[in-house]
């Protein structure tokens, strides 16, 4: 595993780490319904394929809900597309999916960078969140990074 570099300051958190994996394929994992599915969750939370929505281009909407393994508890998560770079830079929004109108969102820049056969990812979210719950998010993100990571490996 490869280890976070993380900043956290009011209304933010950066979170960068080395994938031992082609950009493209980092990407994909990003931007594809089948692949995002496989990492985005911790146990024992999971993200069904089939709740997963990605209409990845400039305003296009994005969906996917975790689901507890333990009692079914459902986590839904939706945002929007800002800005859409491929294979470089991608930009989108957290938004309150039960209340879209929220003008409290979360925004995510993820920018990926070729190094040593590899990709640097470097993922900050921006918004207005309690300053606390960002140094939450840090752990939280770790967790599905691994994930990522893990997955990386099985689809080279």
């Amino acid at each position: 595993m490869t280890a976070d570099a993380t900043s956290t300051t009011t209304g933010e958190v950066t979170v960068e780490r080395f994938l031992d994996a082609p950009r493209e394929l980092v990407w994909r994992a990003w931007t594809e319904p089948a692949r995002f599915a496989q990492w985005f969750g911790t146990p024992p939370f999971s993200t069904p394929e089939s709740s997963v929505f990605m209409d990845v281009r400039p305003g296009g909407e994005w969906r996917a809900t975790q689901v507890s393994a333990e009692d079914g508890t459902q986590l839904p998560f939706a945002g929007h597309y800002q800005e859409v770079a491929e294979p470089e830079r991608l930009m989108f929004s957290f938004e309150n999916p039960e209340n879209r109108g929220d003008p409290n969102v979360e925004v995510v820049t993820l920018t990926l960078r070729e190094r040593n056969g590899g990709t640097e990812m470097v993922m900050r979210q921006q918004g207005h969140l309690p300053e606390e719950q960002y140094r939450l998010l840090y752990e939280g993100y770790s967790r599905f990074f691994d994930r990522l990571e893990e997955y990386l490996g099985r689809s080279r």
